[in-house]
C-alpha cells in the first residue's frame, strides 16, 4: 500500500486525502488546527461552488450538504454607473444549481470523517524544516503541500512567465449575515455580482454557515480607491457597519435589503490581500527530498470571479487520477512536473487567464457582450455557466474575434 503526506486540511488536500483513502491508499494529513478549532473559528472564504467542481466531490461522497444549502440558481449581474445608480441589470441562470458551505463547518466535519474512515491525522503546525525531516525520513512515497497560506509556500518559485501581477489587486472584506431579505427582482438563491467601475466589486453569496443558511456580503476593493478600507482587521462590528457603509453608498438596491443584517457570529467576517500567483509545482527541500505543490500553493488566483474552492477542487480531481495512473512507479520529480501541467491545462490556466482579465477595465468587446446578454438569456446563461467551466470562456468572451463570432452565431441562430 502507497504512502502519502498531505500538509494542509483545506479543500484540495481533504477531497485529495478522503478520495485516495477510498482509493485503498496509506493517507497522512498534518492539520495545524484540530476539528473544534476550525469550527470554532474565524471564517476563512466565500467558497460558492458549481456544478464542475462539485460533481468531483460527489463521485466520492463528499457533498455532505447539499440538502441543506441554499440551491444557487444563477448570478445577478449589477452594473453601479456612476457609482450608486444602476445602469445595467442582467439575470444569469446557471443550468445546475451551485452552493457555498462555510469551510469552518465543511473542513471541520471532512477532517473528523477522514479519520473515521481510517486516515491519521497529526495536529501540528509544519514549518520548512519540519517538511525538509519529514522528506528525509522517507516515510512516505509522495508528500503535497496543499498549505495555500503559510511559510511553506514560500519553498515553490513563483513562475515568472504564469504570474502577471506583483501586487494584490484587491483589498478583501467579507462579512458573513443573517437576516437579509429576498431580492425583488429575482427572488430565487443567486450570486449577485455588482460592479463599480474603477473601484471595485460587492457580491452577495446565499451560503450555509454553523448556524444555518445566510448570505456573504464581499467587497473586493481597488487598492487606493474610496472602497479600499480594509488594510487592518477591524472588530466585526465595526466591519459590518463600514460595509454597510459602502453598500448604501454604492449599491443602494443590496442595501435595501440590509435593513435588519447581524452578523452570523462572533468571528464571522474576513479581510486581507494578496498578489495572484502561479508558482512552479515541485520544491526541492535542503536535503534534497521533493514535494508537490497544490491548489492556491501554487496557482492562486484573486477571488473575483469565485473560483478559488472550484480550482482547488478540480485540482484534487486531477491529481487523483495521476496518482492513481501511476500505481507503483515512483513519484519523481518528472511525474510530478507533468502531474501539474496535466491539472494547469486543464483547468488552472483558463481560470487564471479569465480571471486576471476580470480584473481589468473591461473591454469594449465585453462591455458588448454584457449588453447583448442583458437582451439575450441565451448570452446570460452561457456567460452563467462559465463559472463552472472557465475554459468555456476561451471560445466566446476573452478576445474581440471570439466575442464577434459568438454575437454573429446568436444572431443568426
Amino acid at each position: 500500500m502507497r504512502r502519502i503526506l498531505i500538509v494542509g486540511a483545506g479543500q484540495s488536500g481533504l477531497q485529495l486525502g478522503l478520495s485516495l483513502l477510498a482509493e485503498g491508499y496509506d493517507v497522512t494529513i498534518m492539520s495545524a488546527r484540530t476539528p473544534d478549532e476550525i469550527r470554532s473559528g474565524w471564517v476563512m472564504s466565500t467558497q460558492a461552488m458549481f456544478a464542475t467542481a462539485l460533481q468531483t466531490e460527489r463521485r466520492y461522497g463528499l457533498d455532505l450538504w447539499q440538502d441543506q444549502a441554499p440551491r444557487i440558481e444563477g448570478l445577478h449581474v449589477s452594473l453601479s454607473a456612476p457609482p450608486g445608480e444602476r445602469a445595467l441589470r442582467i439575470p444569469c441562470p446557471l443550468d445546475e444549481p451551485a452552493q457555498s458551505t462555510d469551510q469552518r463547518l465543511k473542513m471541520a466535519t471532512w477532517l473528523e470523517l477522514f479519520e473515521q474512515r481510517g486516515g491519521t491525522v497529526h495536529y501540528q503546525g509544519v514549518t520548512t524544516a519540519d517538511l525538509d525531516g519529514l522528506t528525509r525520513l522517507g516515510r512516505y512515497d509522495l508528500t503535497i503541500v496543499a498549505a495555500g497560506k503559510g511559510d511553506l509556500v514560500g519553498v515553490f518559485d513563483r513562475d515568472p512567465l504564469r504570474s502577471v501581477h506583483t501586487a494584490p489587486q484587491r483589498g478583501l472584506a467579507v462579512a458573513y449575515v443573517h437576516g437579509m431579505t429576498p431580492d425583488p427582482l429575482l427572488p430565487v438563491p443567486h450570486v449577485s455580482f455588482n460592479a463599480v467601475p474603477g473601484l471595485g466589486e460587492l457580491f452577495v453569496i446565499p451560503a450555509l454557515t454553523v448556524s444555518g443558511p445566510c448570505e456573504i456580503l464581499f467587497w473586493e476593493a481597488v487598492p487606493g480607491g474610496p472602497l479600499d478600507l480594509w488594510a487592518e482587521r477591524r472588530d466585526p462590528a465595526e466591519h459590518l457597519k463600514l460595509t454597510l457603509d459602502l453598500v448604501r453608498r454604492y449599491t443602494p438596491w443590496i442595501y435595501d435589503r440590509c435593513v435588519d443584517v447581524e452578523l452570523t457570529d462572533g468571528r464571522a467576517t474576513l479581510s486581507g490581500r494578496y498578489t495572484p500567483t502561479v508558482r512552479r509545482p515541485v520544491a526541492e527541500l535542503p536535503s534534497g527530498g521533493l514535494v508537490l505543490g497544490m491548489a492556491d500553493v501554487v496557482v492562486a488566483n484573486d477571488p473575483i470571479t469565485g473560483q478559488g474552492s472550484n480550482t482547488a477542487a478540480k485540482c484534487a480531481y486531477s491529481y487523483l487520477g495521476s496518482i492513481l495512473e501511476r500505481g507503483d512507479q515512483p513519484f519523481d520529480r518528472e511525474w510530478m512536473g507533468q502531474t501539474f501541467e496535466r491539472f494547469w491545462t486543464g483547468a488552472g490556466e483558463a481560470v487564471t487567464g479569465w480571471t486576471n482579465a476580470m480584473l481589468q477595465p473591461l473591454p469594449p468587446h465585453v462591455q458588448q457582450l454584457l449588453g447583448a446578454a442583458a437582451e439575450n438569456p441565451t448570452i446570460a446563461r452561457r456567460f452563467a455557466n462559465g463559472f463552472s467551466d472557465p475554459n468555456d470562456f476561451q471560445e466566446w468572451f476573452m478576445t474581440p474575434e471570439a466575442a464577434d463570432r459568438y454575437l454573429a452565431s446568436v444572431a443568426t441562430g
